[in-house]
């Protein structure tokens, strides 16, 4: 179950970069590896430190109550991804090409949605090295098959709906987190 947790953590924390991929790919632009690197590597540095954070407060929470509020912060997350109005697409639109300045920019940006989801996490009890790995590993695929596969999904039902499926998956996590 620990690993299941790990896994969708990861993916849930980067389903915001599976939308601005995809719409890079739509204008026909691309994120080069050595850049998807440099967003992976910022997004797996936030998740370590704010789990870390979110264990230490843990040390003087119990269990269940630790669990309540984690689940509940990731529900919460998760309804806020769900019902706020899509951005992504919008966001990526103004830039044209990306260059290292822009991924460290778009990385810390991008990294903002990891610090509440590996505080929620960290508080759950994870384990902060592998959850923070998932980060990044899911980080660096999200984008590179969000790129390609801007052109031929975007417009689906998918392409239009990341970000609320994303949602959905947090509070998934945060419903397992509260009754396990």
């Amino acid at each position: 179950m620990l690993l299941i947790t790990i896994i969708a953590i990861g993916v849930a924390a980067n389903i915001d970069n599976l939308g601005i991929s995809m719409a890079f790919g739509l204008r026909s632009n691309r994120i080069p590896v050595r850049y998807n690197l440099i967003i992976s590597i910022i997004s797996m540095a936030a998740a370590y430190v704010s789990i870390i954070i979110g264990k230490i407060l843990s040390n003087y929470l119990t269990l269940s109550f630790s669990n309540l509020t984690g689940g509940i912060l990731l529900i919460g997350l998760g309804l806020w991804v769900s019902l706020k109005p899509s951005e992504c697409a919008g966001d990526a639109k103004q830039l044209t090409s990306i260059r290292w300045k822009e991924s460290v920019v778009l990385g810390f940006i991008l990294a903002l949605n990891c610090l509440s989801i590996g505080f929620s996490a960290g508080i759950t009890g994870a384990l902060p090295l592998p959850t923070a790995i998932s980060v990044g590993f899911f980080s660096f695929i999200s984008i590179a098959i969000g790129v390609r596969l801007g052109h031929s999904i975007g417009n689906t039902f998918f392409g239009k709906h990341a970000e609320r499926i994303g949602g959905l998956l947090l509070i998934l996590i945060g419903i397992f987190e509260i009754f396990m």
